[in-house]
């Protein structure tokens, strides 16, 4: 051993079968544990409060989507009886039966985490949400009037009987079943009734201190309301229990590539069902009668491992909505002003700077607005003939869409690739298409059978009869408000050989024809995946010559078993490999013979870290690439991707001293154990905490 590094040397002649089951993760409770990382920070002292009420939303909505996406495909597999098995071989019903155990433990943690630690400590802040059995006669007498004159109008109790079948609840909505007595106008008693809460109520309400002698931050559960005056929607009855409760259906929704004319309306119909799919979880009050659950349980045609009872509201994440109804400073992070390079500043010109040198911009630390600066420039530049983009994520009214719209007005030919698939943006992207349709821009949706998830943008200017690229390079959304949230590179690049590549890959998401050639970037589904493996290959090579070798990957998840199975030979061959995976990791280190010479490390921060870089020594001469895919499965071969190098000198140094900040952290960092399990790290005595976030905030903003 040299190093802590196991050579070439020491490795044990017999080959080791590295398809075994022994040496994977199985995703599904990998992502369980990138969950429980998440609600941890809840748990963070060292966290302002309300950001860690945040953390604790944000783990409910990652739940729910969880159980929308991933668990319903498990229950399909195990429904079909497929024999489908993972990489580390369960069965889909061994795990169901293993994410039902994990996920229960965490829905168990989430309300312990509310009702024993956040609500007592939010109440010594004065921010108190008000339980009916304290709600004072002024709070009860204005509550009591704002039930009948902004709820009662619009709630439609629903009777079971025979005439009222059980009603279509919608995904992941809030609803009441109600146990009743006596006989109603009609004289039917039908002994149980269905409340559903229409969207557009808020489920937090705001106690006015003037008019109920309240606190400035005294709040009311909607479903509190509706448990206090219930009775008023059923004259005449006695209302014997009021319960909420909630389901979460299936909403991956499926496109029959080979059958459709028309994806935009093939998107269009499946959206519309999207909140009537296969039921796969229900929430409901703990206190709801045994009898009450079996009715539902029954109803919903769900296992007992799909039943969860709430020791709270049955909607963790809508309480998200207090963080901005609180004007608390003190209580979230300070906020910062991302910086703005001298080059792409605002005055500036930005296709001149980039013709003088390529630019990194690192989000959410750099501004976005050079971004959006850079298309409404190119839309203003007589010289400018052309425009091309991708969009996956981005929103309707996007400044970025904007000064699309701006160059399609002003003559450019302007050309956007939309991909309508995007996992829950599927409606914003179909009125996107239509907005940016009127506008004349030249909309298509990618290619059947693949998503279109490559973040580019491509400016042609011609000038003194010379045609010039400008090209825009990222590894996240067009998304001006998820840029100040999630951690990302975008590349500016005049290279002309880079700029074809580029146009290149536009041709083919618009046209037909065959795979082109490509100068300098790597393509998903054709060569990113190759691309990778032949460069994990020859840090392996170098490493069994007795040359140094190392692999630094950044990715939000590692699942694709080619690419494992190479990183483990890298391992085996004596590579120093260090993985920086925000979510799921499928890869075990820490195997004796396979992947001891493998780390993985999750950073959990303030911002959602979301670049992807990978990284090879190549015998001294870093090769370093950025991307828009992770390894998995999907962006390997059933997406199109782009994965750019960094070739400037100076942005090359740059992009690998931050990820070699990323190895440093010692308080934000978690380190995955070959058990499966993250251990938190901690700055041993004497050591100076280091988080890497907070450190490229101060190195970046400037206030």
């Amino acid at each position: 051993m040299v190093d802590g590094v196991t050579t070439n040397a020491e490795i044990v002649d017999d080959p080791i079968d590295l398809t075994s089951s022994e040496f994977y993760i199985n995703r599904e409770l990998s992502l369980l544990e990138f969950n429980i990382r998440v609600l941890a920070q809840a748990k963070n002292e060292k966290l302002p409060l309300l950001e860690r009420l945040n953390y604790l939303c944000i783990s409910c909505s990652n739940l729910d989507e969880f159980y929308e996406v991933r668990v319903a495909s498990v229950i399909q597999m195990a429904q079909m009886d497929s024999g489908v098995i993972a990489a580390d071989g369960l069965t889909p019903h061994e795990q169901l039966e293993k994410i039902a155990v994990k996920a229960h433990d965490l829905v168990d943690e989430q309300y312990r985490v509310l009702n024993e630690v956040l609500i007592p400590q939010l109440e010594n802040e004065n921010i108190r949400f008000i339980r009916r059995d304290h709600w004072s006669e002024e709070q009860k007498k204005w509550l009591s009037q704002y039930f009948n004159e902004e709820l009662l109008p619009i709630l439609t109790p629903v009777g079971l009987d025979s005439a009222h079948p059980f009603p279509r609840i919608l995904n992941k909505s809030l609803n009441f079943i109600i146990s009743l007595t006596g006989k109603d106008a009609f004289g039917r008693n039908s002994g149980r009734a269905i409340i559903q809460a229409p969207r557009a109520l808020p489920r937090i309400i705001q106690l006015p201190a003037d008019e109920t002698g309240s606190g400035s931050h005294d709040f009311v559960f909607l479903s509190s309301i509706i448990h206090a005056f219930v009775d008023e929607l059923f004259n005449g009855m006695k209302v014997k229990g009021c319960y909420q409760f909630r389901v979460t259906r299936n909403s991956d929704f499926f496109v029959d590539d080979d059958a459709i004319d028309d994806l935009l309306h093939a998107v269009e119909g499946e959206l519309a069902m999207r909140n009537y799919g296969d039921e796969v979880r229900l929430e409901i009050d703990i206190n709801c009668p045994e009898e009450t659950i079996n009715f539902l349980q029954s109803r919903f045609e769900l296992n007992d491992n799909q039943v969860f009872l709430a020791t709270g509201p049955v909607n963790l994440s809508r309480i998200q909505a207090i963080y901005n109804m609180v004007d608390r400073p003190d209580l979230k992070f300070l906020p910062f002003k991302p910086n703005v390079p001298k080059p792409l500043g605002r005055k500036k010109d930005i296709l001149a700077a980039i013709r003088e040198q390529d630019l990194l911009l690192h989000h959410p630390f750099e501004s976005f607005m050079p971004v959006v600066d850079f298309i409404r420039q190119a839309a203003e530049d007589p010289d400018v003939i052309a425009i091309k983009q991708t969009l996956y994520r981005t929103g309707v009214d996007s400044p970025v869409v904007a000064a699309l719209i701006k160059a399609a007005r002003a003559g450019k030919e302007v050309t956007v690739v939309i991909e309508l698939r995007a996992r829950f943006d599927e409606k914003e992207n179909i009125g996107l298409a239509a907005k940016l349709q009127e506008a004349a821009v030249h909309v298509v949706y990618g290619v059947v059978g693949y998503k279109t998830h490559a973040k580019m943008c491509l400016v042609l200017r011609k000038a003194s009869k010379e045609l010039q690229y400008y090209a825009h390079l990222g590894t996240g959304n067009y998304h001006p408000k998820t840029a100040r949230l999630y951690t990302d590179y975008g590349l500016f690049s005049s290279n002309r050989e880079l700029g074809e590549d580029v146009r290149r890959i536009f041709a083919q998401l618009t046209s037909l024809g065959k795979v082109t050639k490509l100068n300098k970037l790597l393509q998903s589904p054709f060569t990113l995946h190759s691309g990778l493996i032949k460069m994990i290959d020859r840090e392996s090579e170098n490493a069994r010559k007795g040359k140094p070798a190392k692999i630094i990957i950044k990715v939000n998840a590692v699942v694709e078993e080619q690419a494992i199975q190479a990183l483990y030979r890298a391992s085996q061959a004596g590579v120093e490999v260090k993985l920086i995976v925000r979510g799921i990791c499928c890869l075990r280190p820490g195997m004796p013979g396979v992947s001891e010479n493998i780390e993985v490390r999750s950073i959990i921060g303030r911002f959602l870290e979301h670049t992807r870089v990978y990284a090879f020594f190549n015998d001294g001469n870093w090769d370093i690439y950025a991307a828009s895919a992770d390894l998995m499965d999907r962006n390997m071969f059933r997406r199109v991707e782009t994965c750019f190098p960094i070739e400037d000198k100076k942005l090359h140094a740059r992009v690998l001293n931050d990820l070699e900040c990323y190895l440093k952290d010692n308080s934000q960092a978690w380190v995955l154990q070959s058990d499966g399990q993250y251990q938190l790290i901690q700055p041993s005595e004497g050591e100076v905490e280091y988080q890497v976030q907070t450190e490229l905030l101060k190195s970046f903003t400037t206030g």
